[in-house]
């Protein structure tokens, strides 16, 4: 059994995404041995987002700073500063930076292991893996 941990934003490594887009894994399997679930950050520069996707498991997305185009499941809405929203397992969404500044989203997945499907090609990527790019 392990114990609790403490880890301080700064000291987490960047995971580069492609188009300046950056990841932070804040809690997951590499780094609390224990958690049922995986969390982090990304940053999107003015005019970024991910391409349609959709994951094995659920997720839920807060934005922290910016504004975004957010699509899940069909429905597109456009959200701001701590609005959030559930994504279940295999339903279809993006979000993508529409304001002037940078987007910056909180996302906790409901799983230990991650995966990524590209809707466009079928492609399925393990999450913050060498292809998991947009």
């Amino acid at each position: 059994m392990s114990g609790g941990i403490i880890i301080g934003y700064d000291e987490i490594d960047v995971f580069s995404r492609g188009d300046g887009v950056e990841t932070r894994l804040m809690v997951g399997k590499g780094n609390a041995e224990e958690t049922p679930f995986t969390t982090g950050t990304t940053v999107f520069p003015k005019g970024c987002g991910a391409p349609l996707h959709t994951h094995n498991c659920a997720e839920q997305v807060t934005i922290l700073e910016g504004t975004a185009e957010a699509m899940v499941d069909g429905k597109t809405t456009i959200v701001g500063p701590m609005d959030t929203s559930f994504v279940p397992a295999n339903a279809p969404h993006y979000f993508r930076n529409v304001g002037d500044g940078r987007l910056v989203i909180l996302w906790i997945y409901g799983a230990r292991d991650v995966t990524r499907t590209f809707t466009e090609t079928g492609e399925t990527v393990p999450h913050m893996s060498p292809r998991d790019q947009v």
